[in-house]
């Protein structure tokens, strides 16, 4: 609320020079309430929270199948395997063969789609990262593994193969694919 006081200016003037007819200007001293402005504040801040949405947390869903006691026999011709390094080199090659220089995520994509139509749907694509590499180059290369899909699609398609069932796994990165992509 507004008041006046001494406090605030309003208190006797010294006086200097001449005494004349001329009244000095009394000052008057005000004080403000900050009480409604804090009130005010919080209900502006308390609106603000409950009315804004809250961003969700984007989650990438991946189904594990359950571990089996017996090893699944699987030809080295159709399996495809790829090999990230610690320092986000991403190397591609057919089973066990030598990767022969790192490729980048567009090549990758190319590459899978190419041997995916070669074997019409019965490539089984193997992903091995090492523990040092980046996180998001990981989920980078599952992009680009999705981001091939309607090429694969569309290729079966163009050989009569109307059902696409992908082959995914992950498998731990081992020293032999260590020693295979080094130097590279």
């Amino acid at each position: 609320m507004a008041g006046g006081g001494e406090s605030l200016g309003g208190g006797p003037k010294q006086k200097r020079g001449k005494s004349g007819k001329r009244k000095g200007k009394k000052r008057v001293g005000f004080r403000l309430d900050m009480t409604p402005l804090v009130d005010i504040t919080f209900l502006l801040l308390t609106f603000f929270m409950l009315t804004t949405s809250m961003t969700t947390p984007q989650t990438m869903e991946m189904n594990v199948p359950p571990e089996l006691d017996e090893p699944v026999e699987v030809r080295e011709s159709e399996l495809l395997m790829i090999r990230v390094r610690g320092d986000g080199k991403i190397f591609a090659s057919m089973g066990n063969e030598d990767p022969e220089a790192p490729v980048n995520l567009k090549q990758l994509q190319q590459f899978v789609a190419a041997k995916n139509i070669d074997l019409e749907n019965r490539c089984i694509v193997t992903l091995k990262s090492n523990g040092d590499a980046p996180y998001g180059l990981i989920v980078e290369v599952l992009d680009a593994l999705n981001a091939a899909e309607p090429e694969i699609i569309q290729g079966l398609q163009r050989k009569g193969i109307n059902e696409r069932k992908r082959k995914f796994t992950v498998a731990p990165y081992t020293d032999e694919d260590k020693l295979k992509v080094e130097g590279k």
